[in-house]
C-alpha cells in the first residue's frame, strides 16, 4: 500500500468534511479502513468456507475492473457505526498510517502468507492490494477525496 499517498488524501479530511454518501463520520471512515488493513495482518478472522454468493463477490471485486460498491454494510455492523476508538480524527489518521505501515511490513517479511477476510475468505498478498486499492478509492470518494 502507498503510504505517502494515503497520507496525502487523509491530509485533505477534515472533522468538518461532509460524507458524499453513507453515514460515516470522517473519523468513522478512517478507523473503519484502519481495522480493515489490521485485519490482512493483525485481526485473526476465523476461518469459513465462503458461499457460491460470497466466492462470486470475491471474483468481481478482485479480479474485474468494478468499482467497490455504495451501501455494502461492514461485516458485523449490522449497519450500526461502530464506536469511535480514538479520541480525535488526528489520533485515527496516525494509526491508520501505522496501520498501513505495518502491514506493509509484515507482507514484505511474510510474501506468501494468506489470512482470512471475513467475507471473501482467504486472500493472498496481492488479493489484499486490490481489496485495498477500491476499498480506500471507495471511501476517499466517500469524503470527496
Amino acid at each position: 500500500m502507498d503510504k505517502k499517498l494515503i497520507q496525502l488524501k487523509l491530509s485533505e479530511l477534515s472533522e468538518t468534511t461532509k460524507a458524499q454518501f453513507g453515514t460515516m463520520t470522517p473519523q468513522h471512515m478512517v478507523e473503519h479502513l484502519s481495522l480493515t488493513v489490521k485485519i490482512a495482518y493483525k485481526i485473526k478472522w476465523p476461518e469459513f468456507e465462503p458461499s457460491e454468493k460470497q466466492l462470486k463477490q470475491k471474483e468481481m471485486l478482485l479480479h474485474t475492473d468494478m468499482d467497490f460498491p455504495k451501501g455494502l454494510q461492514a461485516p458485523g455492523t449490522n449497519g450500526t457505526l461502530l464506536p469511535l476508538k480514538y479520541a480525535t480524527l488526528t489520533e485515527a489518521k496516525e494509526q491508520l498510517l501505522r496501520s498501513v505501515e505495518e502491514y506493509n511490513d509484515f507482507f514484505r517479511s511474510s510474501p506468501r502468507q494468506l489470512t482470512v477476510h471475513p467475507r471473501l475468505g482467504w486472500l493472498n498478498f496481492s488479493e489484499w492490494e486490490k481489496f485495498h486499492l477500491k476499498h480506500f478509492k471507495h471511501h476517499f470518494e466517500q469524503f470527496g477525496l
